[in-house]
């Protein structure tokens, strides 16, 4: 389940490059339609979206960080392509390791100490190492690539409060209130930015509509219901799928100006961001603290 997700998600940045919309536009449809869909399931499965006031206000947030995500990694990806900004994006589990040592006190891992300048080491191969050639607008892209990142981390904590809950709703019931407060919020952006909402062809239909389908929804849960049934390491390495076929897809698909540079630094990253991930918990060293 998990290797099938990690293969739908992939073809995110496919979708956003097919559809001739801005990148906050395909945000918000990404949410949108994915959003209604899961509305839908959770009307022919009788099952509430919400349980409680408490339940519905953390949702909200969920969705207002997972929205600032999704505004930036469009943002992003508009700049410097498919293949480069899912990979900044998921530097996320660095900052995840930051919060861990600096608010819940947990002792930072050897593994996690020595991939933190991997991945960055890999991050110069990729976009530094050419640096001064590339243009404004790339460098740009480079800066707010790393932003969803921080995003993400906000997300993450947030959705695992609130799943961890006593009675929470089901998976699926929070991803539906946080995809349609993202829809909401992404969409008031676009509004302040001017974009249109029209969608300007058959093309960029089907890519938007499948992108809320496979990336917010049938990815995602077959993601989360593959978890618990594979250990650490495994799940690292599957979710790795991501953004390693999405680098691949820009280069197979959009010809990618890729030298052995970028081909190492790729490979870098991605080793430095599995290693992030498969690290075990360790036990804190300091006083425990109420999570967000």
């Amino acid at each position: 389940m998990v290797t099938a997700g990690a293969v739908l998600i992939s073809f995110s940045a496919v979708f956003v490059k097919l559809a001739h919309v801005s990148p906050t536009m395909a945000g918000f449809y990404r949410t949108f339609f994915g959003g209604i869909m899961l509305l839908i399931i959770l009307v022919i499965r009788r099952e509430a979206l919400w349980k409680g006031a408490s339940f519905l206000y953390l949702g909200i947030f969920c969705g207002l960080v997972f929205s600032l995500d999704l505004f930036f990694w469009h943002k992003s990806f508009h700049y410097v392509g498919p293949g480069l900004a899912p990979i900044l994006a998921n530097f996320q589990v660095f900052l995840l390791a930051l919060y861990g040592a600096l608010v819940l006190r947990e002792a930072v891992s050897i593994r996690t100490m020595a991939a933190i300048p991997l991945a960055f080491f890999g991050l110069f191969l990729l976009a530094g190492i050419h640096w001064r050639q590339l243009g404004e607008a790339y460098r740009v892209g480079v800066a707010l690539g790393v932003a969803p990142a921080a995003g993400y981390s906000g997300y993450s904590l947030a959705r695992r409060q609130l799943q961890s809950k006593k009675n929470a709703p089901s998976a699926m019931a929070n991803l539906a209130v946080i995809s349609m407060v993202s829809a909401l919020l992404l969409g008031s952006a676009a509004w302040v930015q001017n974009d249109p909402f029209a969608i300007p062809d058959l093309q960029s239909i089907f890519s938007l509509v499948a992108y809320g389908l496979f990336s917010q929804v049938i990815g995602w849960v077959l993601i989360t219901r593959g978890l618990t049934r594979l250990r650490s390491s495994l799940v690292g390495l599957l979710i790795l799928l991501q953004p390693a076929l999405s680098f691949t897809w820009d280069i197979l698909f959009f010809h990618r100006d890729t030298d052995l540079f970028a081909v190492v630094g790729a490979v870098l990253s991605l080793t430095a961001i599995y290693l992030g991930t498969t690290v075990k918990a360790v036990k804190k060293i300091g006083p425990k603290v109420n999570q967000i």
